[in-house]
């Protein structure tokens, strides 16, 4: 049976580095949200920010979809899958549960950590280096708003699935 590594954690945590190591490790396809928002949508950002915010949730609803009916796919294959798509609130995150559970794949959720310093110094170097897990610009005000909506999965979330929970503070080797 297929297994899908889903990757979250907060902005800066290490996510995209996290899942291209486990992707290669696994042997499994990567799809990564930011990729595809970038690739897709990048030249057409609005001025406005409540314009911006609307636009960001809705292409990111239709990416969703569609990495999700691409991921069903190649799990239907009996291929495991890394999957990083900042569900960064629990409820979108028990609505692909849910998903996962339906379609009948395995899952482990690998949670990110690090603190909220380092998380910051790791975006800024991002954003001037842009190397490989470079996929767009974080400008502080959205660091600060993805910040504020992250959710760290509670003892609810986690009972009776495969949460596992790790520390990227020192660095992702």
């Amino acid at each position: 049976m297929a297994r899908i590594h889903l990757i979250e954690g907060p902005v800066g945590a290490g996510k995209s580095t996290f899942s291209a190591q486990l992707s290669s490790q696994h042997g499994a396809p990567y799809f990564n949200l930011d990729d595809w928002m970038a690739t897709l949508f990048s030249t057409e950002r609005s001025s406005s920010s409540q314009n911006s915010m609307d636009q960001y949730l809705n292409r990111k609803a239709r990416c969703l979809e569609q990495i999700c009916k691409v991921a069903h796919d190649v799990a239907q294959h009996n291929a495991n899958i890394v999957l990083e798509l900042g569900l960064i609130q629990k409820t979108d995150r028990l609505h692909f549960y849910a998903w996962v559970e339906e379609a009948g794949f395995e899952l482990t959720v690998y949670v990110l950590e690090a603190s909220l310093p380092t998380r910051k110094a790791r975006v800024k170097e991002r954003n001037l280096i842009q190397g490989d897990t470079f996929s767009m610009v974080v400008p502080d005000e959205i660091f600060d708003r993805a910040n504020n909506f992250w959710e760290t999965p509670d003892e609810d979330e986690c009972a009776n699935r495969d949460i596992r929970f790790h520390s990227t503070e020192i660095s992702i080797q």
